[in-house]
């Protein structure tokens, strides 16, 4: 049970990147207000990480792959698709802060490094589809105002270090969540190319029950690097 506590803690940490104790998670909306580009059952979560999109959706990027949607929960999980994974991308979008709909990418105004929770990183970036929202929401909060491109470029700089932390902390996650999927779950012998698929399947099949938030996200960590 110990053990058990300390992987929920770590996880809420990565998941919540800078945000102050007791705040609550600024890049989250109703689920009504959330767009959801991609389709089929993992729709719910993002193409990199399997986080929950509506969770991190302030943070959330979009692009189009081999005619197909793919969103993200941040920046940072779109570049390792394009870099890492080596997808042709095309279509490129992010959430408008002002409005909460999609806008293209190359049109936006980023505000990097505010005082607001970063996701996947520990520098923020959050998008506006006006020069002057951006400016006010910079005047509240801090930070820079970048374009798309100087937005990837600081992205892929700081890539090889970031991507480094994020895969050490899931192994970490994904080592409990092995500990939780072998004392709540029925067994399966599925294999899994994504944690959105591993979560959908989850939740779908009721191996765990209906597991959720924390736990639904290491168990689908595990099953996905098992």
């Amino acid at each position: 049970m110990k053990k058990l506590l300390i992987v929920l803690f770590v996880l809420g940490v990565t998941l919540s990147a800078n945000m102050p104790m007791g705040q609550k998670n600024y890049r989250a909306v109703p689920m009504d207000k959330a767009t959801l580009l991609k389709s089929g059952k993992d729709k719910m979560y993002c193409s990199v990480c399997g986080m929950t999109l509506p969770m991190f959706y302030r943070t959330n990027h979009a692009a189009d792959h081999d005619h197909k949607h793919d969103q993200y929960c941040s920046v940072t999980c779109l570049v390792e698709d394009m870099v890492v994974n080596g997808k042709k991308m095309s279509n490129m979008k992010v959430v408008d802060n002002t409005t909460l709909k999609f806008i293209p990418s190359k049109d936006a105004y980023f505000v990097v490094g505010s005082d607001k929770p970063g996701t996947m990183s520990m520098v923020s970036k959050y998008a506006f589809g006006t020069k002057k929202a951006a400016q006010e929401f910079q005047k509240q909060n801090g930070g820079k105002i970048m374009d798309f491109d100087s937005l990837l470029d600081l992205v892929k700089a700081r890539q090889a270090k970031e991507l480094a932390m994020i895969k050490k902390k899931q192994a970490k996650m994904a080592k409990k969540g092995g500990m939780i999927y072998h004392k709540m779950c029925k067994k399966t012998d599925k294999h899994f190319t994504s944690v959105a698929q591993a979560k959908a399947f989850l939740k779908s099949s009721k191996i765990c029950g209906n597991i959720k938030g924390k736990k639904l996200q290491v168990v689908g960590l595990y099953l996905t690097h098992r």
